[in-house]
């Protein structure tokens, strides 16, 4: 009991070290290059409550109440490393960096929706919700990261709700989610009404929470037709009471593939906000799959597979060795195949129970 409170407190004091430097770090923004032949293009359309214009939001400022849209194309260089984001320090260059290489304004989310099936090749929309402390420029980069790095070839669509991009804005992230959740409900309603394929939901942090009160609300209006449309939902890292979580879980019922929860049990990110929310552990960092037992879910533990980036608590995008197990996984379950039982720990050799 007292090394596991010991643990708790280092934990803590050093997630709060680690905010401190955050809060004085020099964040990332998107810059604009011109595009080169050797690096590859990601198209992504950006819904997002955001007022548009600015690099970065300022921690407190008020909400804005108009959903922006529009399509990006970011170019990722060629000397891209999986799980990294190649961020541009200094003059921006596409053979060495990720940068923007076009954009355009849409309307609205149905306009949007409409580009989207004019667009499409193959495969599932892919919907990202980003977490806590994320910036439009950070999460625009993960997911053009994220497409690249797992092979994504359906178009992809961020969700960028209000975060405060400042780590001091835990709480007023959390009631910035429950101000998106009108938004992302019409946002994946639009992309699925115009979509010949289903949708694919992929939600990071705090965005986990976001995700599944859309999914939630959905539920609760009988839209059961919407909800039929949803492929897979993955929560990576997932910022959530695990008691909500059962509770929404319940709320939205089956759905067509049961929804994967990657946790890692030394996320110390989440164990920070276990700690502000009262030292009750998050879903996101569950030892076994008893919390989560009689649900449709399952739940995949990346603890042996970390690389210390980022507190451990997006080691599915960070890692090298957790994408490319992880990339085969996820295919399986978009397929319909779930080989794997309730609860498995995985490493760089072997999955496991």
């Amino acid at each position: 009991m007292i090394q596991a409170t010991r643990r708790i407190w280092a934990m803590g004091a050093a997630a709060a070290a680690f905010s401190l430097l955050a809060a004085c770090a020099e964040r990332g923004v998107v810059m604009y290059a011109d595009p080169r032949p050797d690096a590859s293009i990601e198209v992504m359309y950006v819904a997002t409550q955001r007022a548009l214009g600015k690099a970065n939001d300022t921690f407190g400022e008020k909400r804005n109440a108009t959903l922006n849209h529009f399509r990006a194309e970011i170019s990722v260089p060629p000397n891209h490393e999986v799980g990294q984001i190649e961020w541009p320090r200094g003059t921006p260059d596409a053979s060495r960096h990720f940068v923007i290489t076009q954009s355009s304004l849409l309307p609205d989310s149905a306009q949007m929706a409409r580009q989207i099936a004019a667009e499409r090749r193959t495969g599932d929309t892919m919907i990202f919700v980003h977490g806590y402390n994320n910036t439009l420029s950070e999460a625009m980069y993960r997911f053009a990261q994220i497409k690249t790095d797992y092979g994504v070839t359906g178009p992809g669509v961020l969700f960028s709700w209000q975060s405060a991009g400042n780590p001091r804005g835990y709480i007023y992230d959390r009631d910035s989610v429950l101000f998106a959740r009108d938004d992302l409900v019409e946002t994946i309603r639009q992309v699925a009404r115009h979509s010949d394929e289903r949708v694919f939901l992929l939600a990071h942090s705090m965005g986990a929470q976001l995700m599944m009160e859309a999914l939630r609300q959905i539920a609760l209006t009988g839209d059961l037709a919407l909800l039929d449309r949803v492929a897979t939902v993955a929560l990576i890292s997932p910022d959530i009471d695990p008691d909500l979580f059962r509770d929404q879980v319940t709320t939205v019922g089956t759905l067509r593939a049961p929804i994967l929860v990657f946790v890692s049990r030394e996320d110390w990110a989440l164990g920070l906000a276990s700690l502000i929310t009262g030292s009750k552990e998050r879903l996101g960092v569950i030892s076994s799959g008893a919390q989560v037992e009689g649900l449709d879910v399952r739940v995949i533990d990346v603890s042996g597979l970390e690389d210390g980036k980022d507190m451990n608590h997006a080691t599915a995008f960070t890692s090298a060795a957790a994408v490319g197990v992880l990339r085969g996984l996820i295919d399986e379950a978009r397929g319909g195949r779930q080989p794997f039982p309730g609860y498995i720990a995985l490493t760089g050799d072997n999955l496991k129970r």
